[in-house]
């Protein structure tokens, strides 16, 4: 795959002014240079060697340019390159009230005046009309970092608390983790998601600029291109990042005050660790480059030196007075243009495909091994598995070969070969059971594997200094815990134990049908654990009924013998909408209500036989304690090498304190699993919860709140309507309908421009939806505040929140 350096591109566009200091700022006839001329300041004296004129070269200059021309300039090659698999970038960089959203995005009012990011979506989607031969799949995004922080745009709460989106850093390059990726089947949609994303951004108003962002933004189209006639597992992948920076701006100017200083300062702050890191990247011998100093020099990683297609457009304004700050804006693009960028083809590969290629390949190999085996008169060979009439055949064969019968193997494929020392490995296997079995119908072996219990018998002081267990057997690392019968002590201690085997014996049955692992029992206690579960039962234990009835006694009584134009109580209404609108959902609840419930008394069983089974631990451990103590005390019986032995019941009490463990971790595991469970129910349940009070919300205000004055001055033929009396179901039949709104843009716009539909459906479709949203605030306002018409009632009926 080849790469090659490129320069980042700069292009400057001035403001249309009508006071153009034609004396103070000079393009040149090439259209790529431009000259600043500042008079000396006669105040400071006649020695005044300060300078006074600047000339830049640039790869473009857009004065009076139409966006149409801006887009051809700057972005239609590097959109085109973007639909072979490269990644390319674009960057509005600039003073505050420069044109930078204007160039990026446009206005909607007008077609011709759309901006860069409209028409990359238009072109990305023809060009998938016109490559017949591709399959691509768009996705989009929009993100938003206001002071320092990363907002999802396009999420439905972009600006409500929750868990931050992140930076991250792989192998695929630079992410924001967390930020959600919408797939647009057409270009309507992607617009869609565009304007929804623009009226979510945050903007603010100064000296300088009324409607000025407060905030970076970017949004990125991601492609992905598969191949519809070419069976190969490749494809290319890209993504266009379209950045809009916020302006720089100087407080004495702009006169920032509260908040909108506090932006301020996070702009002005990123700005300048946006201009350090390509001061960086334009030193050649510079080792370190600081991305990581904001958010916005760290998502742009990749498009600033990395793998991309770069270009810059350095807006400025022309007037006199800014003449300082344009002065700066030409610094930084001059510095960007020795910015370079190492732009690669994102070739991946599909894994599905690319198996199913090597299984025809591996099938096309066996045929031709079939005709060369053939062609040479060998006899036939079967490249499939091997069955287990054949595998049988084989145990056989390598038995008789173990016991003499036969001298040597005959040898046919590689399969068989693989298969013979398969069956080498499982008769040694078995004969090496077979001799464990056989030690242990003799003796008690402790497995020197087993860290569990050598560490209990290291306590105990069974094990000498160099490490070796008790009557060790001949190195195969199991030791002898069972002492002659001559050797055993007798008297007092013999009936001790008697009468403590006795006492303890009811507990002890129980322990043994159920194993448990001390480590993991220690950090949940019997206590802790039958306390956090009953508490968790009795929070979840709080169902719909118990919301449906809550606040049945604080409905005033007259509400029975008000009149029958007063909306119902809730509580009633909501019995009636969940028998009829509501029957779906509320089944939907009563299921997942039901699974958490079991999943619960699951759980609390399973907590139950947690703590059972610490008790037995705990008892096991103090018997092993006493019988520690009390060898101790009586002195300990050794064997001819000096090393300590224990009886035989001394070590079934190890082995039972080992598979104790053992069950408590199979029971703690199913606790953690059960949890996860109830917790993941309770989530839906919850669901389900919010799901059907919202709905019963709508109905009842649907239903009963609207006024009958309103709802007769909406019929067709009334008269005129009143602010904040428009109802939920009338919200989009006050203007044009969709059909009258879309025949006359065809008559006015159609004739004219055909490829303008989707722009303006998409814009339509956001009206629409910024209508609903004003009339639901509306209708809000005119249930909480009384207006000229309005039914009586006496008695306000408790709301949704109260009910809940």
């Amino acid at each position: 795959m080849c790469s090659s350096t490129k320069r980042v591109n700069a292009f400057v566009r001035l403001r249309p002014s009508a006071d153009f200091p034609q004396d103070m700022i000079k393009i040149g006839q090439d259209n790529q240079t431009i000259d600043v001329y500042i008079e000396r300041d006669s105040s400071k004296g006649v020695v005044n060697n300060k300078q006074t004129d600047w000339s830049f070269k640039l790869d473009g200059i857009l004065h009076h340019a139409a966006q149409d021309l801006v887009y051809d300039v700057v972005a239609r090659d590097l959109v085109s390159q973007a639909l072979d698999g490269y990644n390319g970038t674009i960057i509005c960089y600039g003073q505050t009230g420069a044109g930078k959203t204007y160039t990026m995005t446009g206005t909607t009012e007008h077609y011709e005046h759309r901006g860069i990011i409209p028409r990359a979506i238009q072109q990305v989607f023809k060009a998938m009309e016109e490559h017949s031969s591709q399959f691509i799949t768009i996705r989009v995004s929009y993100l938003e970092i206001h002071n320092e922080t990363i907002f999802d745009l396009l999420s439905s709460t972009p600006h409500a608390p929750g868990p931050p989106l992140s930076v991250v850093e792989g192998l695929q390059g630079v992410s924001v983790k967390g930020l959600t990726l919408h797939t647009c089947p057409s270009e309507e949609m992607a617009l869609n998601f565009l304007f929804e994303g623009d009226t979510n951004r945050t903007v603010g108003q100064h000296a300088l600029n009324s409607h000025s962002s407060r905030s970076h933004c970017i949004f990125t189209l991601y492609i992905e291109c598969h191949s519809r006639i070419m069976s190969d597992a490749s494809f290319v992948t890209s993504k266009i990042n379209l950045v809009d920076l916020a302006g720089s701006e100087r407080l004495a100017k702009s006169k920032s005050e509260g908040r909108i200083l506090k932006e301020t300062t996070y702009i002005n702050k990123s700005l300048s660790f946006f201009e350090q890191v390509v001061i960086a990247l334009s030193e050649r011998n510079r080792e370190h480059v600081p991305f990581r100093q904001s958010k916005l020099t760290y998502t742009l990683k990749d498009s600033l030196g990395g793998n991309c297609n770069t270009a810059l457009v350095a807006n400025v304004c022309s007037e006199a007075v800014h003449v300082v700050e344009t002065l700066s804006t030409l610094r930084f693009a001059t510095r960007m243009k020795w910015v370079t960028t190492t732009p690669v083809v994102n070739e991946k590969y599909d894994t599905e495909r690319l198996l199913k290629n090597v299984e025809k390949e591996v099938l096309y190999l066996k045929e031709e091994l079939a005709v060369h085996n053939s062609l040479l008169n060998r006899p036939p060979v079967t490249y499939e598995p091997l069955n287990e009439i054949q595998v049988a055949e084989i145990n056989s064969q390598v038995r008789r070969f173990l016991e003499g019968t036969i001298d040597e193997l005959e040898i046919v494929s590689l399969r068989q070969i693989q298969e013979i020392f398969n069956q080498f490995k499982a008769i040694l296997s078995q004969q090496e059971q077979e001799v464990e079995a056989r030690l242990r119908s003799k003796y008690t072996l402790i497995d020197k594997n087993d860290f569990a219990t050598l560490s209990v018998v290291q306590k105990a002081g069974l094990v000498d200094a160099d490490g070796h267990m008790v009557g060790e057997v001949d190195g195969q690392g199991f030791g002898i815990g069972v002492a002659p019968f001559s050797s055993k002590p007798g008297g007092k201690r013999a009936k001790i134990k008697k009468g403590r085997e006795q006492s303890s014996t009811a507990p002890r049955k129980e322990g043994l049908a159920s194993p448990v692992s001390g480590k993991e029992l220690d950090s949940v206690s019997p206590s802790r654990s039958q306390g956090f579960s009953k508490d968790q039962e009795t929070k979840e234990a709080q169902d719909v009924l118990s919301v449906e009835t809550h606040r049945s006694e604080s409905v005033p009584k007259d509400d029975t013998a008000v009149q029958p134009s007063c909306p119902p109580a809730r509580t009633a209404a909501f019995e009636d909408f969940k028998n009829e609108r509501g029957s779906e959902i509320n089944r939907i609840f009563k299921e997942n209500k039901a699974i958490l419930n079991d999943r619960q008394k699951k759980r609390s069983e399973v907590t139950q036989r947690i703590g059972v089974l610490r008790q037995e631990i705990d008892t096991a451990r103090q018997v092993l304690e006493a019988h520690k103590l009390e060898r101790e005390q009586q002195g300990e019986y050794l064997n001819e090498e000096g090393q300590v032995i224990i009886e035989e019941e001394e070590f079934l009490l190890l082995v039972k304190l080992k598979d104790l463990r053992k069950q408590h971790r199979a029971d703690f595991s199913e606790f953690r699993e059960l949890h996860s469970e109830v917790q993941y129910c309770q989530h839906l349940v919850d669901q389900c919860r919010r799901k059907l009070l919202t709905e019963f919300e709508i109905w009842y205000n649907e239903s009963f709140l609207i006024p009958e004055e309103v709802q007769e001055a909406l019929k067709p033929g009334s008269g005129a309507l009143r602010l904040g009396m428009i109802p939920i179901n009338r919200v989009l039949t006050l203007d044009e309908d969709e059909q009258e709104r879309f025949d006359r843009m065809q008559e006015e716009v159609l004739p004219y421009c055909p490829a303008s539909v989707s722009f303006y459906n998409a814009k339509a479709k956001t009206d629409r939806k910024h209508k609903y949203s004003r009339a639901m605030t509306a209708l809000e306002q005119m249930r909480k505040k009384p207006s000229g018409i309005q039914p009586v009632v006496k008695n306000k009926p408790p709301s949704v929140l109260d009910i809940a």
